[in-house]
Formats: C-alpha cells, structure tokens, sequence
C-alpha cells in the first residue's frame, strides 16, 4: 500500500516495526511491512526513527508540491543494478537504441490516447461517434509518420520532428476530451501549473504523482533519472522520467476523466490562486483514492495479467535489459 499524508500538522514517527501519525492526540499504526511508499502532500513533522524504518524497508518517502510535482524524496544509499546500464544510457542519444526506445516511448502514447478515445465512441449513437473515429485517423496517420523515421536517425537531428508529431496528436486528442466533458467543464487544451480549469488542475496533480512513481521504477531496475534522450538534459531536472512518463500518463486520463463524467469533482474541490486553480485537501483525497484503488487492478499487458502499479517496474526492466544488451 501507499501511505499518503494529505492532513496538515500530522507527526510521523516510529513505534516498534509500525509508522505512526499522531495529530491533535490521536494516532494510527500501520505496520512498515505492509507499506511499499510514503507520500507527503503537505506540511508534516518526520522522526529520524521513522526515516530509518523506511529506508531499512525499502520504503521511499516522496515529497510533492502542492501542484502534485515531487520535489524532494528519502531513498536508501545503494544503487539499483549495475553502473553498465547509466553508462551506456549517456550514449543514448547518438545512437540507434535511443531512437529505437524514443520512437517506442512515443508510438506508445498515441496508442493509448487512440485506444482510449476508441473506448470512448464505443457506446455514442451520435455525430460525435464519427468525429472521435476522424481524430483516431488523424492520430493514426501521425503514428505511421513516426514508425517511418529511420532507426539509424540520430535524436538531435530528428527531436523537432517527433516533438511536433507527439505535440500534435495531444492537441487533437485532448480537445476531443474536452468536448466529452460536462458542459461546466470543459477546457481549452492542456494547461501546466497552476491550471487554469478544473480538469487540467486534477490531471497535473495525477502526473505528480506519476512522477515520483516512474522515477522510482528507474532507481530500482539501474537506470538513471537524470540522463534522458528525448528531453534535452538540464540542471536537476529527471530528463528520462520526462521521457518513460509518455507512456503511462493515459491512466491518470482515464482516472481523471471518469472523476469528472461521473460527477464525483466539484468546484469546491479546488481553491482559486495566481493565474490559476489549486487542488484542495478535499479534491486530493478524491483522486488519491481513486488512484489507489486503480493502480492494484490487473489488467493485460504485453501478453501477462499484470497489475497496474507493477507495469512502470516490468517495463524498467526490460528497458534496462535493451540499454545493456543494445547500447553500444
């Protein structure tokens, strides 16, 4: 289980083998062998015995902002696998690998947005049903025009084209998302933080927490966050989180969209700030619940019965295994 902090003033501490959140003199218990990852929403006192409990578990403790981006984590000193894999992850972008993995990340993504927005025509009976399969074409056109670039392209020479075909394709799709919305609801594309409408507030909150997740799946299978081949390195900035995160931000859409469709968000779920909207306690709780009650269904997956907070892992791992094998 995830354990998440979302109350403000709350003590984390360590009794016996179990964490402890005290506030305002009551208490819970949950035993360290139960918990796989703490997350912290908001302003919380922590033990060093707490932290200790969590590292000697393999437990990572996640700071978030409150947009949902993480900005800070607690993780045991040792390094996931072999430094093989980081070093050859370095030449990853002046070789085939690296446009064979970003040609992979991207294909992916536009899959699922294509496969969702299928989902979504499925039960229509009217002129939008056409519509949706008219952007699934454009979609798929842009696909095709991904799978045609060469695998011996060096990424600096062909990163504007995959950026604008990717950049494309969510234009198209997240304006056929809005225009499934709830007529209050309703949104004019993507926009970062703070969000400025309900929908886009919630959904940067969920890839926060996405986030944190993949970067973890990278630690655990050797690959470093940091080293990225689609996302220009810069200064702390985790550049291949940015790039494996493609591929897994349609399940924070379907959440979120569902959140919305089937009326369980409210106006008071988010508090007004500069330029924008903020996700509240109230409107956190929602998704994180739901979140949490997503991510351990099994769905299929590459031929398996996987649970869904087990494929960003499963996938690490391959992708390590390709980086080792294929990364000269």
């Amino acid at each position: 289980m995830k354990l998440v902090v979302n109350s403000e003033g709350v003590y984390l501490t360590k009794v016996g083998e179990c964490f402890c959140l005290k506030k305002e003199g009551q208490k819970q218990e949950i035993a360290a062998k139960k918990v796989e990852q703490i997350i912290i929403t908001t302003s919380t006192a922590l033990s060093t015995d707490a932290i200790e409990l969590a590292v000697e578990n393999n437990i990572d403790i996640v700071f978030l902002k409150k947009y949902g981006k993480p900005f800070g984590r607690v993780w045991h000193s040792k390094v996931g696998s072999i430094s093989t894999i980081r070093k050859r992850q370095l030449n990853l972008d002046s070789n085939k690998m690296g446009t064979i993995l970003v040609k992979e990340f991207l294909t992916q993504k536009m899959t699922n947005q294509v496969e969702f927005l299928n989902e979504l025509s499925m039960n229509r009976r009217d002129n939008r049903k056409i519509e949706i399969k008219e952007d699934v074409e454009k979609i798929k056109g842009l696909i095709e025009k991904i799978k045609s670039i060469s695998e011996d392209a060096k990424i600096n020479a062909i990163r504007g084209s995959l950026q604008g075909y990717e950049g494309t394709a969510s234009r198209i799709y997240f304006s056929r998302l809005s225009d499934l919305m709830p007529e209050k609801y309703k949104f004019n594309g993507r926009s970062k933080n703070p969000a400025k409408d309900e929908f886009n507030c919630m959904l940067n909150y969920g890839y926060g927490i996405m986030y944190s997740n993949v970067e973890r799946a990278c630690i655990l299978a050797g690959l470093d966050p940091y080293i990225g081949i689609m996302h220009v390195d810069n200064y702390n900035r985790q550049a291949f989180v940015f790039d494996l995160i493609e591929m897994y931000r349609i399940y924070i859409d379907k959440i979120v969209f569902k959140l919305f469709t089937t009326k369980k968000v409210k106006k008071e779920h988010f508090d007004k700030v500069e330029g924008g909207l903020y996700l509240n306690k109230a409107g956190k709780e929602i998704l994180i619940s739901k979140y949490n009650e997503e991510i351990e269904k099994k769905i299929q997956y590459k031929g398996r019965k996987i649970e869904l907070q087990n494929i960003i892992q499963y996938d690490c791992h391959n992708i390590a295994n390709k980086i080792l094998n294929g990364g000269d």
